[in-house]
């Protein structure tokens, strides 16, 4: 735990744990997003993936805790970044100049974390902990999905989502190292590509369950 603890003292290694973390959420998002998608083959379909999902039991319980852990990490590594970062620069430039090469998801990467962070807490609270009891977990999500106010806010945040992907898929890479000329641009153009899809997969689908009701 030392040297855990040892590597998050440092602006490195809080990069680097946040690189690492961001992709290990990556790959959930893929893992997640193509259960989603068994929305479109309808009721059965999504009942059946989420009782699967379920029935692996302590595995799952391992997984979450995993994602949680992960969840803490990269918040607050995040966090103090942007805390030393600010305390470091207390006085803003008189004219604001933008650095060669940034983009929108580069300059808003602390405050899309941060809404992204209300938004789990939202969707956990209106899937993860919901009452199951006596429906269904596709029941639940139509229900949710039947008001537009609930579709607003899940598009806008995938959106965000897309944005916040967008900058941070290929900015971890060159974290841990794949900083070359020969691989980057491949790595950036793979980074659009990976928020696209995150964005478009997960955004529509609340519009598309609105459209069933």
């Amino acid at each position: 735990m030392n040297w855990f603890l040892n590597t998050l003292g440092t602006s490195i290694g809080k990069k680097l744990m946040m690189a690492i973390t961001g992709l290990g959420f990556c790959l959930f998002l893929v893992a997640h997003l193509a259960g989603n998608l068994t929305l479109y083959a309808g009721k059965d379909a999504f009942n059946s993936y989420a009782e699967h999902l379920h029935s692996l039991g302590a595995f799952l319980t391992v997984a979450e805790l995993g994602l949680l852990f992960f969840a803490v990490v990269h918040v607050t590594s995040g966090a103090i970044l942007f805390y030393q970062n600010f305390n470091a620069r207390p006085l803003r430039y008189s004219a604001n100049k933008r650095a060669g090469g940034r983009t929108l998801g580069s300059a808003t990467m602390p405050y899309t974390g941060f809404a992204l962070l209300l938004f789990i807490i939202f969707h956990l609270i209106n899937f993860h902990f919901a009452d199951k009891s006596h429906t269904t977990i596709f029941q639940i999500v139509s229900s949710a999905f039947a008001n537009p106010g609930y579709v607003i806010i899940y598009t806008m945040a995938m959106i965000v989502a897309a944005v916040h992907v967008s900058h941070g898929f290929w900015s971890a890479f060159q974290t841990i190292g794949a900083n070359h000329p020969k691989y980057m641009p491949f790595i950036k153009g793979t980074s659009l590509i990976f928020s696209i899809i995150i964005g478009v997969g997960f955004g529509f689908i609340p519009i598309y369950m609105l459209l069933l009701t």
